[in-house]
């Protein structure tokens, strides 16, 4: 994987760069689409990349491992070739599902027994054994395991957990460092930044990961319940501390205000469920604000659902036939806001580009963030 790095904005720490992988093209900032389990939620694979432009969609370890399993992905030659997704993807390490299952896990120096949420099996995670999951995913990005400290801890269970996260690194990139890839192309393995909102933990761990010298960066345990501004100070200050010649990513994040904030501080890549989740939900983002489609009010609004930005569906559908499938439960209803939300996220991303290209990024930023922010 190659990153270079093409322009920065005067204003703000936002940047627009390539990244290069075995599988294509990312060009960034961007946002990726969360597959969880081999799949875009109500989205085809010609959707994504079609109307959607994805450029790189994300998986997940966890889910992926259990079902359909490491045998037929294996048989099938990979996530890629499964699901038929030509371009990159990038997988997380499964860290922070293992951790949410807090009733039935059990962490210990070793990594972590859980059980599964689908029929209650056992399994173990190890630093070494996610390598070795991942290996066999075959995305073109991998995720350190680490543990995803929950928002509000003390600040000695957030330093305790780190310095196990920073042991499991060494663990991964030992494990990373001696075996290969299963498909005859190249993956990149990059470590995670924890430290809860604790300002001297982020430092340690920013300045231990940029340390390791390693493809990209990541910056996890955010947008886990604490305050925005408490996640974009944290993102700030460990911006400074990661290497400006490598991509960095900020995981689970977020809203449109919350990604437009944090490319001002100098993240390249963002993934999230929140399009798509709230798209089934009857939650649509638009290009002047927040919309909720089972609202009364849109019921005779013919208009379409939104014509500020290339899109086929949010132009054809309008929003009185968008609400009528929503309260109907229509499957196509899902499919339609699902296609719209993210189409408008991949928009967004690519016009922050644009902007910081252009050189007038900071003051489009603003008045982007005051719009897409207000409830219609």
């Amino acid at each position: 994987m190659k990153f270079n790095l093409q322009h920065k904005d005067q204003a703000s720490k936002a940047r627009a760069g390539r990244i290069l992988t075995d599988h294509g093209e990312i060009q960034t900032p961007i946002f990726m689409p969360v597959g969880t389990a081999g799949s875009v939620k109500a989205v085809h694979q010609r959707e994504l990349t079609y109307d959607i432009k994805a450029q790189i969609i994300l998986g997940n370890t966890y889910h992926l491992y259990l079902r359909p399993g490491l045998q037929v992905l294996e048989a099938a030659g990979g996530l890629h070739k499964f699901m038929g997704w030509t371009g990159p993807i990038l997988t997380d390490s499964g860290g922070y599902q293992v951790f949410s299952l807090a009733d039935s896990r059990k962490i210990t120096e070793e990594g972590v027994m859980f059980q599964s949420h689908i029929d209650g099996s056992r399994h173990h995670f190890s630093p070494e054994s996610v390598m070795d999951v991942q290996r066999s995913i075959g995305a073109d990005i991998i995720m350190a395991f680490d543990e995803c400290t929950p928002y509000p801890c003390e600040w000695n269970y957030a330093k305790t957990s780190l310095a196990l996260t920073q042991r499991w690194l060494g663990r991964c990139k030992q494990r990373f460092d001696t075996t290969e890839g299963k498909y005859g192309y190249q993956q990149a393995l990059f470590p995670i930044v924890q430290g809860s909102t604790y300002k001297d933990l982020r430092q340690d761990a920013a300045r231990f990961v940029a340390d390791q010298d390693m493809e990209g960066n990541a910056i996890g345990g955010l947008s886990v319940g604490e305050p925005a501004e408490l996640m974009y100070e944290m993102t700030d200050l460990v911006t400074d501390l990661l290497p400006k010649e490598k991509p960095r990513y900020l995981m689970g994040v977020g809203t449109p205000a919350n990604i437009l904030e944090a490319i001002g501080l100098g993240i390249d890549m963002f993934d999230c469920v929140m399009p798509t989740r709230n798209a089934r939900n009857g939650m649509l983002f638009t290009t002047e604000g927040i919309i909720n489609i089972r609202n009364e009010k849109w019921k005779a609004d013919f208009s379409p659902i939104d014509t500020g930005f290339p899109s086929h569906v949010s132009s054809f559908y309008t929003r009185a036939y968008l609400r009528h499938l929503t309260i109907s439960k229509e499957m196509l209803a899902a499919q339609i806001a699902s296609i719209h939300n993210l189409s408008f996220y991949l928009w967004l991303v690519a016009q922050a580009r644009e902007h910081i290209i252009k050189g007038d990024f900071l003051p489009w930023k603003n008045a982007m963030v005051e719009k897409v922010g207000r409830r219609l």
